[in-house]
C-alpha cells in the first residue's frame, strides 16, 4: 500500500515539476538508485530531497506514514501553484495580445485619419441624422404665438413699463431690478424695452445689440474657476483640454461667458435673488470694471506660440459693457444691498381680474378663434398670473379642437372647455369674495401681502366678563406669530387710553382665521377694532378692509405694500380700505372701483369701521 502511494506521489511530482526538470534534479542529487530500488525508506528519503530539499537520514519505519503525508501535502501545493501560475500566464498573454491588437488598430486609424480627414462612416451618419432633424419642425408653439410682441400688449403694467423704458432707452441707460409677482410680464417687458430703445436715435443700443437671458436659479459655477458660464473660464491644456494645436503647445484657452456675449446689449437674469452670493459679488466687479479678466498658471507671456486673441484675453481681458436687468419675486430687503445700490428699481403690480380678462381676449384674437361669452371672466377667478391665464386658454383650445375635430380657425371655445381644464388641473378659485355687506361683531378684515400679492386676513375676537375683576386673560393663537401678540398688547393700552376700558376685566381670545401668520405690525389697527367690537359688542362693517400699525399712543403708523394690499382688497370685492394717512401718496392716481381712507389716529379708523 505504501509503495503504491509513493508511485503516485512520484508521478504527481513529475507532472508538477515537468519531466525534464524532474530528471535533471534527480541526476544532480544522485537519487536515481534510491528511486528505482526496492527499499521504501530510501524512496521516501529521495522524495524528501526532491520535494522538501531536506538532506537528512532516511526515516525510520514508524515515521514513514507521517513523512508520506507531509510529502503528499507539499506536492499538492506545488501542483496548485503551477496551475495558478499557468492560468495567470495565460491571462497575461491574452491581455498583452489584446493591447497589441488595440494599439495596431489605433495606429491604423491614425494613419487613415491623417490621410482622409476627421470624418468616418459613423460621424457622417450622425451628421446626416442631424441634417434630417433640422429639416423637421413642429412650427411655432401656442405660447410663442400668444407671447406679447410689443410693449402695448403687456397689460396692467403701464407705470412699470413707462419707468423701465425710460431707464433703458435713455442716452445713459441704467441697470434695473424688476420686482413683482410671477407671470405678470417682467421678462417680456425687458425684452421689448430693448426693442424700443433700439428705435431711439439717441440710444446707445444698436440693431445688433444682444438680449442675453439666463435663469439665476440654474447658474452654476466652480470655485476653482474651472467652469463659469456667466463670467467665463480658462480651459487649461492638462485637466480640461483645449483645441489640439493649443494642447500640444501647452497653451491655456479662455472661454468667454455670458457677460461678454451681452457686451453692448442687455444681460437679463431671471430670479437674480437666487444666485450664489459669491457669484453675485463677482458680477458686481464686472459691472464696475466693464471688463472681465482671465488668469491661468499655464499662461506664459514669453511664449511666442500663443495666438493673438489668447494673449489679448489674458493681458487686456474681454469687454463686458452691458446693462443688467434682474427680475425677482423676492422682497427688496432680501436682495444683495450692493446690487440695489447700483441699480434702479421698478415694481410690477399684481394683475386684477379685469387685466386677466383683457389678456385672455387679446390671446383669443391672436389665435383667431371664437370664444363663448363669460369664459375670460371664469379664468380670471382662478388665477392672477397672465402666464397661467394664457396656459388655461391654451389647454381649453386644445380640448376644443380635439372634441370638435375642425380646422384651427373654426374652433369655438366654450365655458365647459374652460371648466374641464380647471377640473383637470385641480384649480381652486383665487378670489374668495370675502367682502360682504352688513356688519359683524368681533370680526375685522385686515390687509396683508405675500410675494407682491395682496390678500385679506380675517381677524376675529371674542370677549367674556372675567370671573374676577382685573384677572382676565388674553389668548392668542401661537401660529399667528409674536408680532400679533405685540399688537394685541398695544391695542389693550390704546383701548384703555381712548375709552377707559380695562382689557384685564375680560377673558379675550384673538384668532387669525385659517392659521394665518402675521409677520409685521400692519394688522395692529385691525386687532384693535376686533377687540373694541368684542368688548363693546359693536358690529364692524364687512365691506371695509384695514391696514396700519398702531402705537400705544393711538397713532396709526405707515406700513409697506400699500399698492398690493389695495389690489387684494379690490379682488375680494371690498368697497373701501383704511390705510395710514402717511401712505396716501403711494395710492395710484388712476385708482378706481374702491374708496381709500387715510387716518392718522385709531379713533378715526374705529369711527369708519363702526359707521352705519
Amino acid at each position: 500500500m505504501l509503495e503504491r502511494q509513493l508511485a503516485v506521489l512520484e508521478e504527481m511530482l513529475q507532472d508538477g515539476m515537468g519531466s525534464k526538470a524532474y530528471n535533471e534534479k534527480v541526476k544532480d542529487l544522485d537519487l536515481e538508485g534510491f528511486l528505482k530500488g526496492d527499499d521504501v525508506t530510501l524512496k521516501i528519503y529521495a522524495l524528501q530531497r526532491l520535494v522538501l530539499d531536506r538532506d537528512q537520514e532516511p526515516p525510520r519505519p514508524e515515521e514513514c506514514l507521517a513523512v508520506v503525508k507531509e510529502l503528499r501535502t507539499a506536492i499538492i501545493d506545488m501542483l496548485a501553484q503551477r496551475v495558478v501560475k499557468e492560468k495567470i500566464n495565460k491571462e497575461l498573454r491574452e491581455r498583452i495580445q489584446q493591447r497589441q491588437d488595440q494599439y495596431m488598430e489605433e495606429l491604423k486609424l491614425a494613419i487613415l485619419k491623417k490621410h482622409s480627414g476627421p470624418e468616418n462612416p459613423t460621424t457622417l451618419k450622425k451628421y446626416a441624422r442631424l441634417q434630417k432633424l433640422e429639416r423637421r419642425s413642429l412650427g411655432k408653439s401656442i405660447m410663442e404665438i400668444l407671447r406679447p410682441s410689443s410693449i402695448d400688449e403687456i397689460v396692467g403694467q403701464q407705470r412699470a413699463i413707462k419707468a423701465l423704458v425710460a431707464k433703458i432707452s435713455s442716452p445713459y441707460p441704467q441697470h434695473v431690478l424688476l420686482y413683482g409677482p410671477p407671470g405678470v410680464g417682467k421678462t417680456s417687458a425687458a425684452r421689448l424695452a430693448l426693442k424700443v430703445a433700439q428705435s431711439k436715435e439717441y440710444s446707445p443700443f444698436t440693431e445688433d445689440s444682444n438680449f442675453i437671458e439666463v435663469d439665476g436659479t440654474t447658474l452654476r459655477w466652480d470655485t476653482r474657476e474651472i467652469a463659469n458660464p456667466l463670467l467665463g473660464s480658462v480651459h487649461d491644456p492638462i485637466y480640461q483640454g483645449s483645441s489640439r494645436d493649443l494642447a500640444e503647445r501647452g497653451v491655456p484657452e479662455p472661454k468667454i461667458g455670458l457677460v461678454t456675449q451681452a457686451h453692448g446689449g442687455i444681460l437679463f437674469i431671471d430670479e437674480i435673488g437666487e444666485m450664489d452670493p459669491v457669484l453675485q459679488n463677482k458680477l458686481l466687479k464686472v459691472l464696475e470694471d466693464k471688463r472681465i479678466t482671465f488668469e491661468s498658471i499655464y499662461y506664459d507671456a514669453c511664449n511666442k506660440d500663443i495666438p493673438l486673441y489668447i494673449r489679448k484675453l489674458f493681458e487686456e481681458g474681454a469687454p463686458a459693457d452691458f446693462i443688467l436687468i434682474g427680475a425677482t419675486t423676492r422682497q427688496p430687503e432680501s436682495i444683495n444691498p450692493a446690487f440695489r445700490s447700483r441699480c434702479t428699481e421698478v415694481f410690477f403690480e399684481p394683475l386684477t381680474p379685469a387685466d386677466i380678462v383683457i389678456i385672455i381676449n387679446n390671446a383669443v384674437n391672436k389665435l383667431g378663434v371664437r370664444m363663448e361669452k363669460g369664459c375670460a371672466e371664469i379664468i380670471s377667478q382662478y388665477t392672477i398670473e397672465g402666464r397661467k391665464a394664457v396656459n388655461i386658454l391654451a389647454d381649453a383650445y386644445n380640448i376644443a379642437i380635439a372634441s370638435q375635430d375642425c380646422a384651427p380657425d373654426k374652433v369655438y371655445i366654450s365655458c365647459n372647455d374652460i371648466y374641464t381644464v380647471i377640473q383637470n388641473s385641480r384649480l381652486t378659485p383665487y378670489v374668495r369674495n370675502t367682502g360682504k355687506s352688513g356688519a359683524r361683531v368681533g370680526r375685522v378684515l385686515a390687509l396683508g401681502v405675500a410675494g407682491y400679492v395682496g390678500s385679506i386676513l380675517e381677524i376675529e375676537a371674542i370677549a367674556f366678563t372675567a370671573l374676577r375683576k382685573g384677572e382676565g386673560t388674553i389668548r392668542i393663537n401661537d401660529t399667528a406669530g409674536s408680532m400679533t401678540k405685540d399688537s394685541v398688547f398695544n391695542a389693550a393700552a390704546v383701548i384703555r387710553k381712548i375709552s377707559g376700558e380695562m382689557v384685564s376685566d375680560y377673558d379675550v381670545h384673538v384668532n387669525c382665521i385659517g392659521g394665518g401668520r402675521v409677520d409685521g405690525p400692519s394688522a395692529g389697527v385691525a386687532i384693535l377694532a376686533a377687540l373694541v367690537s368684542a368688548i363693546k359688542q359693536k358690529p364692524v362693517r364687512q365691506d371695509i378692509a384695514v391696514t396700519g400699525e398702531i402705537s400705544i399712543q393711538g397713532e396709526v403708523k405707515p406700513v409697506g405694500g400699500i399698492i398690493e394690499k389695495i389690489y387684494g382688497a379690490k379682488q375680494n370685492d371690498m368697497s373701501a380700505v383704511i390705510i395710514p394717512a402717511r401712505n396716501l401718496k403711494e395710492v395710484p392716481s388712476d385708482l378706481s372701483g374702491i374708496k381709500v381712507y387715510g387716518v392718522e389716529r385709531a379713533e378715526e379708523a374705529l369711527e369708519i369701521l363702526f359707521s352705519e
